[in-house]
């Protein structure tokens, strides 16, 4: 609908502003027909992600032991102060510092070996790439009873059958039988999670191998480039983004382990880490408010390695996209 001037003639002002009003009224609706559909998805998302951490953020600042109940009131920041001056909390905390930083960086170097390996073609390399990436799929308490039971046991697990059956071929029959989960208690969570982990790092860099351009990596080898030449100077920087990405997506899942702690050792021997400290100060201590602002601890830490992971994501999503 136009407007008319006092001769009579439509105006030009609102024949020209007549599609942008019309294109105006219309975005609203095209907006909303859009992001409707996901509303559902992300009313569930808000109740079942957010509405438990504000829950739990809450109760970080409340006096709430289940053995005290009659001193259950607001504490402000004592429950994080508390956590704080915890020795024990220290030194889960260095525990899941030490755990994390061996089972990436041990994962990570084997991953490379291994998709470095699977990058060549040979005959049945599909089967080899199924069969290395099973670990992975196995559930983690499953994996760690595996361990437990099929590998540390002292009695018939298979690093003291392999003891046992060494020493039988020097005709001796008194072959060591250690009990691993007692005497390398560390070690034996670490390497139960190194082999469930190593498969992620190798998928993740084995992408990272394939997306190499071969162009120039032909190019270097016609030029007389050797094998560690190609690898130093082009396989190794096109990898950086790939190495960050694993690495940090591991220690976000690695920091969060309890199944392999509590399965193999119940938090013993110095191998409780952040996760098992929150388990024992709710369901032992039944102190909710402390080990609510423990876990709040932990959710910050997961949040500050999620940043630098999405970032480096990101960052490789521009490289790719240049």
């Amino acid at each position: 609908m136009s407007t008319t001037s006092i001769t009579g003639r439509p105006s030009r002002v609102s024949r020209s502003a007549e599609p942008g009003a019309r294109r105006a009224a219309g975005r609203p609706r095209g907006a909303w027909s859009r992001r409707a559909p996901l509303l559902p998805a992300l009313v569930f998302m808000i109740v079942v992600t957010q509405l438990p951490f504000v829950g739990t953020l809450v109760i970080s600042f409340m006096r709430w032991n289940a053995l005290d109940p009659g001193n259950r009131g607001f504490g402000g920041l004592s429950n994080y102060t508390a956590a704080f001056e915890d020795p024990t909390l220290r030194s889960s905390i260095e525990t899941t510092a030490l755990l994390t930083a061996a089972v990436v960086l041990v994962s990570l170097l084997l991953g490379l070996v291994l998709a470095l390996l699977l990058d060549r073609r040979f005959r049945g390399r599909g089967i080899v790439r199924t069969m290395l990436i099973t670990p992975f799929l196995v559930v983690p308490a499953a994996s760690a009873l595996l361990w437990k039971h099929a590998i540390y046991n002292a009695s018939y697990g298979l690093l003291n059958g392999t003891l046992t059956w060494l020493w039988s071929l020097f005709g001796s029959s008194h072959a060591p039988q250690p009990d691993w989960l007692s005497t390398t208690p560390l070690l034996a969570v670490e390497a139960s999670l190194i082999w469930q982990w190593t498969p992620f790092m190798m998928l993740i860099l084995l992408a990272g191998l394939q997306s190499r351009p071969m162009d120039v990596v032909e190019a270097a080898r016609v030029d007389g480039a050797s094998t560690w030449q190609v690898f130093r100077y082009l396989t190794f920087p096109h990898l950086r983004r790939y190495l960050e990405l694993a690495s940090l997506l591991g220690s976000i899942y690695v920091v969060q382990n309890f199944d392999a702690v509590f399965t193999l050792t119940s938090g013993g021997l110095g191998t409780a880490n952040l996760p098992y400290a929150v388990y024992r100060t709710f369901y032992q201590g039944h102190d909710y408010g402390q080990a609510s602002a423990e876990g709040v601890l932990v959710v910050i830490c997961t949040i500050l390695l999620a940043t630098l992971a999405l970032r480096t994501v990101s960052s490789l999503f521009r490289e790719e996209s240049l």
